[in-house]
């Protein structure tokens, strides 16, 4: 009988200690987030301004003599448009398609299907591309590091052909991984016809679409700068000279890039990226009527936004928790990744001490918690307006405790074995 009552009071303990662990009771482990007590209110266009779309101030912009069809200027990092101009109408974009061609090749090389020194044929279509070029005789091999440099600083279309050739097996397969990459984008008002920018029916996109794609291309492959830098080079040995077709590169301080376009169609255009004190902004000029046009345009835009914004340092968070306590999980808690916060935030030139950044978290979680969860929030304030929010992810994974893990949990409380 007194067997029979202690085996029933050990069951009873058991089911105590698993009960009690799946409920989280391993509580003390790392810290503890603190909920913020409550959200602010904001107005409608404060959220709106919180989606990146557009600064507060950015309807104030003023208006800019811009002598071309379509402009836009934002902000690199964000993707924040400061100023625009007739934006959305749909237009030929010339050489400046090759940026989604360059896109795809440097992809194509983060993905391990090709490398830089991956030779790159030359077929006969890429031979008979007319404009600029730099003559590649069919039989000709350039590595794709090479082919790279003739596309960023001289425009050649031969070479994107037969870069687009190389990667997606024909152009028209290329010219169909280049629309679903825009699709990916949403770059909704783009259409490819050709992998070089030659003017063609329906070969259409708009500034803010542009704008997007020199962005992803921007901030996914920065390498693309160490070409769109060169100012001069050469090819076969020094037989074949390499000009930048971006004259910014010699006028104006802090420019990086990043690729021009002439066509019958299209105009005169660029998309122009530069960087001054952390501070990088994007011009895109769309159907100026001349070369000059196109390079005043562009500086205009760009001092303007150097002008007007400003990369103010993030304020740091006042409590920066490391964990959250996950109940029901053997893992107890999961650390906390912080790093979708960037170092600087947009505001106006001079108003960077109006910043203050908080942070939402709940107090505990409960399992499953899986590696890259959204578990909260940071928001950036300028006073009263909310800017930006950041995700606070998980760092790592806390699986649901099985009756396994509560067994384990219970022995190591018992025997205190670590």
């Amino acid at each position: 009988m007194e067997r029979k009552n202690f085996a029933v009071l050990c069951a009873a303990v058991l089911c105590f200690w698993l009960f009690a662990l799946a409920l989280g009771t391993a509580e003390g482990v790392g810290l503890r987030a603190v909920m913020h007590p409550e959200e602010r209110a904001v107005s409608a266009d404060v959220e709106e301004a919180a989606e990146g779309i557009l600064l507060p101030a950015a309807a104030a912009a003023p208006q800019l003599d811009l002598n071309c069809r379509a402009a836009i200027l934002i902000e690199q990092g964000s993707g924040r448009v400061l100023y625009e101009k007739n934006a959305d109408e749909r237009v030929p974009i010339a050489s400046i398609t090759k940026v989604m061609t360059l896109l795809l090749a440097f992809e194509a090389v983060h993905d391990g299907r090709l490398t830089m020194e991956t030779p790159v044929p030359v077929s006969e279509h890429a031979y008979h591309m007319g404009g600029s070029q730099i003559w590649l005789e069919p039989g000709e091999h350039f590595t794709l590091d090479e082919m790279i440099k003739a596309i960023c600083v001289s425009s050649a279309n031969d070479a994107a052909v037969a870069v687009a050739e190389l990667v997606g097996g024909s152009e028209p397969a290329f010219v169909e991984q280049m629309n679903a990459r825009a699709a990916s984008l949403g770059m909704e008002q783009t259409s490819f016809r050709n992998a070089c920018g030659l003017d063609a029916e329906g070969h259409l996109s708009t500034a803010r679409d542009v704008a997007a794609m020199s962005r992803t291309i921007l901030n996914t492959c920065p390498e693309v700068l160490h070409y769109t830098g060169i100012w001069t080079d050469t090819l076969r040995g020094g037989a074949t000279q390499l000009i930048n077709t971006n004259k910014l590169l010699r006028r104006y301080e802090g420019i990086t890039g990043l690729k021009t376009g002439t066509t019958g169609g299209a105009g005169i255009c660029i998309s122009a990226s530069a960087t001054r004190n952390g501070l990088s902004l994007i011009a895109v000029i769309l159907g100026a009527p001349s070369s000059a046009d196109r390079f005043n345009a562009a500086t205009t835009l760009l001092d303007y936004g150097f002008g007007a914004y400003e990369a103010a340092p993030l304020p740091k968070l006042e409590a920066q928790p490391l964990q959250i306590t996950v109940k029901g999980s053997a893992a107890g808690s999961v650390p906390l990744d912080y790093s979708a916060l960037p170092e600087t935030v947009l505001v106006e030139k001079g108003s960077g001490a109006s910043l203050h950044t908080e942070l939402t978290l709940p107090e505990e979680l409960e399992a499953p918690v899986e590696r890259g969860q959204t578990l909260g929030k940071a928001a950036v304030y300028q006073g009263e307006a909310l800017l930006e929010e950041y995700e606070v992810r998980a760092a790592a994974d806390a699986p649901r405790m099985t009756v396994r893990d509560a067994i384990g949990l219970l022995w190591q409380s018992l025997t205190g074995a670590a």
